[in-house]
């Protein structure tokens, strides 16, 4: 494909600029919503453990929770993924 792009020269890698802003605002609007996401979980996290998170990960080292917190993200990260494909 790379091969494909190269051979047919550089009018084939030129975006027009309104695809362009039209992508970019979308990415923004995307990031912001996964952003919101993102807080929205990890607060609820916070609130329903009976520990703070913070302490556990940080000072006691507690690598199971990091790697829940790390699930958690890359769920959301999916979730958010596929509603941007579409």
């Amino acid at each position: 494909m790379l091969m494909t792009l190269l051979n047919a020269g550089a009018p084939a890698l030129v975006v027009r600029l309104d695809q362009l802003y039209e992508t970019l605002i979308t990415t923004l609007i995307f990031v912001v919503i996964g952003l919101v996401f993102f807080a929205i979980s990890f607060f609820i996290l916070d609130k329903a453990m009976p520990y703070s998170i913070h302490k556990e990960i940080e000072e006691d080292q507690n690598t199971a929770l990091g790697i829940i917190i790390g699930a958690m993200m890359l769920g959301i990260a999916l979730i958010i993924a596929a509603a941007i494909h579409g």
